[in-house]
């Protein structure tokens, strides 16, 4: 058990594992914000990346909730993941938790990750937690579309979220078929608003 104030978090980490390999598909594949030894095109089996998370603060508001990415149970997600030295593991783990673990929303796990040349590896992720307040659900694509478009928080609006999510994607040669679907519902409500 990890203790964080007055909340308690349970952790999967094994803390064995011969390699310390932390798996990113969302902003942490584009920015880590951690040192690392290594970073690879990876693909985890079991979760698939999704707009499931209600954003209250970044991306909306308690009244009007914009969404933001999540692990979600299904599937699979192309991502990246990174090798981390053993003498940074402990630096590296209380970042990710400082950063990832806020709300608790997300729950962190091993996950089983093949690399880019197909060899296996586990790694450190962080899943949603389908019991938490700002768990969204699996919203189809034109209903994900609409909240979006018509959200915003102190970091901007919902849209430019997806979007530059969507860039990042592109650039790094990662389809996601799902979220360009989004994305271009999204594009077209705009257009037909102007």
């Amino acid at each position: 058990m990890f203790s964080n104030g007055a909340s308690n978090f349970e952790y999967d980490v094994a803390w064995d594992m011969d390699e310390f390999w932390v798996f990113g598909y969302g902003s942490l594949m584009w920015n880590p914000g951690f040192a690392f030894e290594e970073r690879r095109p990876a693909r985890a089996f079991g979760f698939r990346r999704s707009l499931c998370v209600w954003s209250y603060v970044h991306r909306g508001t308690p009244e009007h909730p914009g969404l933001v990415l999540g692990l979600d149970r299904g599937g699979s997600c192309r991502g990246v993941a990174f090798r981390v030295s053993e003498e940074n593991r402990e630096d590296v783990l209380d970042y990710l938790r400082r950063r990832e673990l806020v709300t608790n929303v997300y729950k962190e796990k091993i996950l089983p990750v093949s690399l880019g040349e197909g060899r296996q590896v586990r790694a450190v992720g962080y899943i949603v937690d389908r019991q938490h307040v700002q768990y969204a659900g699996a919203l189809g694509i034109e209903d994900a579309a609409e909240i979006v478009r018509t959200s915003s928080g102190q970091s901007g609006p919902n849209d430019a979220y997806v979007f530059n999510t969507l860039s990042h994607l592109k650039e790094m040669g990662i389809r996601d078929l799902w979220l360009e679907g989004v994305g271009v519902s999204v594009s077209a409500r705009l257009q037909a608003a102007v």
